[in-house]
């Protein structure tokens, strides 16, 4: 169904009402991937006495002029001014679909506002089918209307009209999830926040035993005071009662519906979960993962296609989805499981502590800190790190799992290993490799760059390269202790996480984090840096580094970019 509780598709009659809820720029071009966007704004019908803006440039008007006609009102929808059941005067269409049309009404018993929803069924049913359908909207409504839940939106009465159920509900004041993606993206944040409530709001109706059915971004109201209200409850029924090989056809919103009931078996609480997974998918990337040019195609990839790793989705939130959009309903986590990511996704930790400090002139003669040999560094110069700690772009994040869609690998001769890196980085190597062996890779705007160093034992001839991978990180720890590091912008004391029992395919590692701020006394800067230690068979050490923001839009970024390219690691004798 797409209903929409406005009459230009937000909760209400009047969509100025401003919510909390901060969106993202969508990604040009708008997210329109296919006809039929249910996210496209509704036509927009001009009346006569509404001129468009080019109307001042035409032609002066004569001096003398007819007399003023009369100002022509638009037409009212038919059905306006209509009393249902003796007490609710329809008022204005606010939306329709396939299941049937939303009006705002007056309940003149009580003298409030509420919205009504005039139910249609397909006109291709027998008449037996579609009495059938109307009486279980009339049982199911009555059943959500039991549901107490400030999450699930209130149903009023049920009044029958011509043997047909009439649904009364409150009217939201807000408008739909499904328009506000319109505008852009919620944070991920935002979107575990209104999944929090929205699963909750199913939590309760699972527990009554009502499925939802139709769980889209259109049936999801962002009210005032951060209410999040989901509605139509039990209303859709049609489509998990009609068996889809017979009809050749499917009322509802097929790129939210799940395998299960794509293939005519009996839903389950899983499958609205699923839907909640597709929404929150749409609600971050602005388009729903399985939408294709139309119905048969999408539901084609509802049962087959793997959904696209979210580009804005990372850590707890990229598990929720990822585990709620499994095809088979048995392998996706359940409600508990499904609120504690989400808790954990809207409620990230505070970030690690740094510590500050103020860079004086000629302190101890350091100068700004010590500058580390050239085993610790990654072959990034002082200018590349100091535009590193000046710019920030907002870049994809990756998905949890094998190497995500938007990441390459490239086979690197100078440093014997594979290395993974998201597109769009530049490439940088140094000049003579004759005894220096590293690369990096930045991303556009310096924000985030990853390098592998190798240091081999053949050309160690100090023997500087210690006896394990944990040992090479706790010396280095003490360097980053005692001096810091000129080349990360690092004071001394930064606070460091080392970690020696890493593991690089089953074997010994070590891993260390570091956060800091940057010792720039006009703008220093939040940082986090992370150092993967590997010391092959051969006794060559390894050294993956990822340094991003310590704060901001880019933190997680950075950490999703550390565990993927230290995952995908591949070093060709290890």
């Amino acid at each position: 169904m797409h209903e929409r509780m406005s009459n230009n598709g937000g909760a209400r009659h009047g969509s100025d009402e401003p919510t909390s809820f901060g969106l993202q720029p969508p990604v040009q071009p708008a997210a329109v991937p296919h006809p039929n966007n249910p996210y496209a704004s509704p036509t927009q019908v001009v009346p006569p006495q509404q001129q468009p803006p080019h109307a001042a440039q035409q032609a002066p008007q004569p001096a003398q002029q007819a007399p003023q006609q009369p100002t022509r009102q638009p037409p009212q929808d038919p059905g306006t001014g209509r009393l249902i059941a003796g007490r609710y005067r329809l008022l204005a269409k606010l939306g329709h679909g396939g299941m049937g049309t939303v009006w705002r009404a007056k309940d003149e018993t009580v003298d409030r506002e509420v919205a009504v929803k005039e139910p249609r069924v397909p006109d291709h049913l027998p008449e037996r089918e579609r009495a059938n359908a109307f009486e279980r909207m009339r049982r199911e409504a009555r059943a959500a209307a039991r549901l107490d839940h400030p999450a699930v939106v209130n149903v009023h009465d049920v009044a029958m009209v011509d043997d047909r159920p009439w649904i009364v509900m409150e009217l939201v004041q807000g408008r739909s999830l499904g328009d506000a993606l319109q505008e852009g993206t919620l944070s991920a944040r935002e979107a575990a926040r209104v999944g929090l409530e929205v699963l909750g709001a199913l939590e309760a109706a699972h527990a009554a035993g009502i499925l939802h059915r139709d769980v889209k971004p259109d049936n999801v109201l962002l009210g005032r005071h951060d209410r999040v209200v989901l509605t139509d409850f039990g209303i859709a029924q049609i489509e998990g009662e009609t068996n889809l090989t017979d009809t050749g056809g499917f009322v509802g919103s097929p790129e939210y519906i799940a395998p299960e009931r794509v293939l005519g078996q009996r839903p389950g609480p899983a499958s609205d979960l699923w839907s909640l997974g597709v929404v929150l998918y749409a609600a971050t990337e602005g388009v729903s993962p399985f939408r294709r040019s139309n119905t048969p195609a999408t539901l084609q990839s509802v049962l087959n296609a793997t959904p696209a790793p979210p580009a804005s989705a990372s850590g707890p939130l990229a598990e929720v989805l990822n585990g709620l959009l499994q095809k088979d309903p048995a392998r996706r986590p359940n409600a508990a499981q499904v609120r504690s990511l989400l808790e954990a996704a809207a409620n990230p930790p505070a970030p690690v502590p740094t510590q500050v400090v103020t860079v004086g002139g000629g302190d101890s003669g350091r100068g700004g800190g010590i500058r580390l040999g050239r085993r610790t560094l990654l072959g990034l110069g002082a200018a590349v790190v100091a535009a590193a700690v000046a710019a920030y772009l907002v870049i994809a994040e990756p998905f949890a799992g094998p190497l995500p869609e938007g990441w390459n690998t490239k086979a690197e001769q100078d440093v014997a290993a594979t290395v993974a890196y998201p597109d769009g980085y530049t490439r940088t190597v140094p000049e003579d490799t004759d005894d220096d062996h590293w690369v990096t890779y930045t991303d556009p705007s310096g924000s985030i760059w990853l390098g592998l160093r190798l240091d081999k034992k053949s050309e160690d001839t100090t023997n500087s390269i210690k006896e394990s991978a944990a040992a090479e990180m706790y010396e280095d720890n003490g360097v980053f202790e005692q001096s810091g590091s000129y080349d990360f912008g690092m004071p001394e004391n930064p606070d460091t996480k080392p970690d020696d029992e890493a593991k690089y395919q089953g074997k010994d590692a070590a891993r260390n984090t570091i956060a800091y701020e940057t010792t720039d006394s006009q703008n220093p800067r939040p940082r986090e840096v992370q150092i993967f230690y590997y010391k092959n068979s051969d006794g060559n050490m390894y050294k993956l580094t990822v340094s991003y923001p310590g704060k901001g839009d880019f933190t997680e970024r950075g950490r999703e970019v550390a565990r993927v390219a230290i995952a995908n690691l591949d070093i060709d004798k290890p």
